[in-house]
């Protein structure tokens, strides 16, 4: 799986290496599931933009049906969780697609005799890399309560539209596989346009573990494991 990720080189490189416009982007060396981090959506594909990690699809009614932080690419056309945002389609006016969402690094972590030690993965020259993902709108819906619900037994809706996503996962390199049993789809740079606008097939034939002779990893402070540490220490490494 991917559950930590960074994203820490300058906004000009950003800028250039997906050939967007970068506006508001905040480095984060400890992205974590809940956050706004940046994705480049299919449906604007100039801009970086943010949305919550953490998937939630457009029909469901309460946050508990949701908050996916990945999604297995053997099963995104036939889970219905992530099929409509696979196939691009759109719910009762609320929209899903796929996305990259830009790291230039992963966490994971490995048990030993004293705990669990992590790791950061990187592509090898440590520069920016896009990671396959699938994005959704959603609306919450909450429960009236006391006298407003006795009257109209109805049920009010938050109009705030949220917007989240997720990162699609993959059976893990040989790099990867000494630390999990899943990886990230990281795209190759010549892929990303047909993972964003490709057909389906396309896209699913794009889910592939990266060339791991392209990867290294390496050991770093324990300090990650909190998400509140989010500072060049943690993305480290250490001795």
């Amino acid at each position: 799986m991917c559950g930590r990720y960074s994203l820490f080189v300058p906004p000009e490189q950003l800028a250039d290496r997906f050939d967007v416009t970068v506006d508001t982007y905040e480095r984060t060396y400890n992205a974590a599931p809940s956050q706004s981090l940046p994705v480049i959506a299919d449906t604007d594909q100039e801009t970086l933009s943010s949305m919550e990690w953490g998937f939630i699809p457009p029909w469901a009614n309460r946050r508990s049906d949701g908050g996916h932080i990945n999604a297995r690419a053997e099963t995104l056309d036939s889970k219905p969780t992530f099929s409509d945002a696979l196939q691009k389609n759109e719910r009762d006016g609320l929209r899903t697609g796929r996305c990259l969402v830009p790291a230039d690094g992963f966490y994971e972590w490995v048990e030993t005799a004293n705990g669990k030690q992590p790791h950061r993965v990187t592509v090898n020259g440590g520069e920016p890399f896009a990671m396959a993902g699938l994005w959704a709108q959603w609306r919450p819906e909450t429960e009236q309560t006391g006298l407003d619900a006795f009257a109209t037994g109805e049920q009010s809706t938050d109009e705030t539209v949220r917007e989240t996503f997720t990162i699609v996962t993959t059976e893990p390199n040989s790099v990867v596989r000494e630390l999990h049993h899943r990886m990230a789809v990281i795209l190759p740079e010549s892929a990303e346009q047909s993972w964003l606008s490709g057909d389906v097939e396309a896209a699913l034939n794009l889910c592939e573990p990266y060339p791991a002779t392209e990867m290294r990893h390496y050991e770093v402070s324990p300090a990650v494991n909190n998400p509140a540490n989010d500072s060049p220490a943690v993305a480290e490494p250490i001795e």
